[in-house]
C-alpha cells in the first residue's frame, strides 16, 4: 500500500532529474532533501525496437512505466529488479548491465527517489500469473509510442531510460553487484556510484 501512495504522490509533479553515472559527477546540483531519497530500481527490456511497459493505475488515473519498484531490507537492487519484472509483467528477467543511476527530485511533493535502472532480457513469461495490485496490463511499445504518451508517464525517468538505452551502452554490473536497500541509501545526489 506504501508503495501505491508513493507512486500516486510522483505522478504529474514538477520535477528536476539529475543522472549520475559510475565515475561522473551529477550534471547539477540539488538543495538538501529532508529526507533519504526513496531507492527504487527498473528494467529496461527491449525487443525489436518496443519496450517493456506496464500501465498501471495511480490514484484512479492511468500512466505508463517500465517495470519498476521499491528495494525491500536485507534485499539486493539486482534481486529487487528480478522480483518487480516478475510481479508486475509475469515475465522473468536477466539484467545484463547498469544503465545508470537517476535522481528524481518532485518539487511539488519534497521527495526524491533515486533509481537503479538496469538493461536486461525477458523470458518464460507467465501468462497465468496474477499481476502485482494496480498493474493494469502490460505494453510493448516503440519510443515514439511513448513519446505520444508524454502526459501519461509515470515520471520523466521513463523517457529518459529510453533515450539513455538508445545512446549509451550500459555498465557492467560488478558497479552495483553487492548494492542493497541499506548501502544504497547511503549514496547522496552528489555522490559518486
Amino acid at each position: 500500500m506504501e508503495r501505491q501512495r508513493s507512486r500516486a504522490r510522483t505522478a504529474r509533479r514538477p520535477s528536476r532529474l539529475i543522472r549520475l553515472a559510475a565515475g561522473g559527477t551529477p550534471a547539477g546540483t540539488i538543495a538538501r532533501m529532508s529526507r533519504a531519497p526513496d531507492i527504487t530500481v527498473a528494467a529496461i527490456a527491449e525487443t525489436g525496437g518496443r519496450f517493456l511497459i506496464v500501465e498501471e493505475r495511480i490514484n484512479h488515473r492511468l500512466v505508463f512505466n517500465q517495470p519498476a519498484g521499491h528495494v525491500e531490507r536485507g534485499e539486493s537492487i539486482l534481486a529487487a529488479v528480478v522480483r518487480e519484472v516478475r510481479e508486475e509483467t509475469a515475465w522473468h528477467f536477466d539484467p545484463q548491465g547498469l544503465l545508470g543511476v537517476y535522481l528524481w527530485r518532485n518539487l511539488a511533493a519534497r521527495r526524491a527517489t533515486l533509481r537503479f535502472a538496469f538493461t536486461g532480457s525477458v523470458r518464460n513469461h507467465d501468462a497465468r500469473q496474477r499481476l502485482d495490485h494496480g498493474i493494469v496490463r502490460t505494453h510493448w511499445l516503440s519510443p515514439q509510442e511513448l513519446a505520444a504518451r508524454s502526459g501519461q508517464l509515470r515520471s520523466p525517468l521513463v523517457m529518459r531510460c529510453i533515450e539513455d538505452y538508445l545512446a549509451k551502452p550500459a555498465q557492467d554490473l560488478a558497479a552495483v553487484g553487492g548494492v542493497t536497500l541499506e548501502t544504497a541509501a547511503a549514496v547522496t545526489p552528489t555522490a559518486h556510484l
